[in-house]
């Protein structure tokens, strides 16, 4: 039985003398306190709980409710809750408000509307404690929950996703890439789709807005430095027809192969050497490519032909990469440009033609004075061509 109060206080009184009314009397005060067993099983305050759901949302929907006559915060009132029916896909999770005992029902896998529109679930409640063995949960210990689910406009889903692809980096302005797959969740609606390009970092692609047929609008190039990894990545968006309509994401990879469309670069273009110089081996040059293998090294060194009768310098190859210019003797000081060709190795091969300019200086006390003696020798023709310009008009 439940009692208002699980607190009693007793006055004892206690007389000598038999209790006659020349004794002496003395009173004390007993206080006692009831344990509450749990001798009531909660019960929901209805059979059936409703609750609504828009698809792909999680948290709360609904607390249900219960009651429970037995003593408030001990472990024979609060209740324990737990879903027993109609849960196959775990997308549901019922916890116990510590503060109103209630059942805080949640989604916790966003529910599709396509798949199901409607649920329900069996819920049970349980104390704390177990019950006295006198008593049991009986049906009203269970109840329904219905739940509706609301059919929201989703996004189009790009199959697959990320999409990748191989081309060659300079095939024709206009090829086709590849042509993009999206569906629409929302099979009820019958949308229709269109694409977009959304992210296109070097400005290469299109996309025609009814079929998805991704196209270039310039020339792919590995070397960009927008290709990282030899892979360059797009973004396309694909957005249906609802009010308002929903965008789906794609992202496109693309893997460029290498094609020898880079002639390789020579380093350093300028050197300098004394005009009495005992070591000749004037400076060593290296070349390299943007290109992959086999379209770089080894590179092919060659001097481009000599003006002149005698010839001056010749270069050297030291191994693949690299080759060191020689002269055969020294020159008076003067700059001079060297016209050095470099070769690839690609199918067919890329040669450029760099000039290494070479100043020949003057060297005392390893002070190395590189001032252009030619443009001062050129200076003073033109002061005389004017002076003698000057004299014959004056004569004339």
């Amino acid at each position: 039985q439940t009692m208002e109060s699980p607190k009693y206080e007793l006055v004892i009184e206690a007389k000598d003398m038999g209790g006659m009314d020349v004794g002496l009397t003395g009173t004390a005060t007993a206080t006692i306190l009831i344990d509450d067993k749990n001798d009531h099983a909660p019960e929901f305050t209805k059979k059936e709980f409703q609750a609504t759901v828009k698809e792909g949302v999680t948290g709360v929907i609904v607390n249900l409710t219960v009651g429970d006559r037995d003593d408030p915060a001990t472990g024979a009132w609060r209740a324990v809750y737990s879903i027993i029916n109609g849960n196959p896909g775990q997308s549901f999770e019922i916890h116990t408000n510590p503060q109103t005992n209630e059942g805080m029902l949640s989604v916790v896998k966003p529910l599709d509307y396509e798949i199901s529109a409607f649920h329900t679930l069996l819920i049970k409640v349980e104390n704390e404690d177990p019950l006295i063995p006198d008593i049991a949960y009986g049906p009203s210990s269970t109840a329904t929950v219905q739940i509706t689910v609301e059919d929201v406009n989703e996004g189009p889903v790009f199959h697959p996703n990320p999409m990748t692809v191989t081309k060659q980096e300079n095939i024709p302005i206009g090829s086709v890439v590849l042509t993009v797959n999206a569906t629409d969740p929302d099979t009820l609606q019958h949308q229709t789709i269109r694409y977009s390009v959304y992210k296109d970092p070097a400005g290469w692609l299109e996309i025609n807005p009814t079929n998805g047929t991704v196209g270039t609008t310039a020339v792919l190039d590995r070397e960009s430095p927008f290709v990282q990894n030899n892979v360059y990545t797009a973004l396309f968006l694909a957005i249906d027809s609802g009010n308002p309509p929903a965008t789906g994401t794609g992202t496109l990879h693309i893997t460029l192969e290498d094609v020898n469309d880079n002639v390789p670069s020579l380093y350093p273009t300028l050197a300098k050497v004394c005009d009495d110089a005992k070591d000749l081996r004037v400076v060593v040059l290296g070349a390299s490519d943007k290109d992959l293998h086999p379209n770089t090294d080894p590179f092919k060194f060659e001097l481009s032909k000599q003006s002149g009768p005698e010839k001056l310098w010749r270069i050297n190859r030291l191994n693949n990469t690299h080759a060191q210019v020689i002269l055969l003797q020294n020159l008076k000081k003067a700059n001079y440009n060297i016209p050095i060709s470099v070769t690839d190795s690609g199918k067919p091969p890329l040669t450029n033609t760099t000039e290494l300019r070479l100043q020949v200086c003057t060297c005392k006390k390893s002070k190395m004075d590189c001032s252009a003696t030619d443009a001062l020798h050129i200076s003073l023709t033109l002061i005389l061509l004017s002076l003698l310009s000057l004299f014959c008009k004056s004569f004339a």
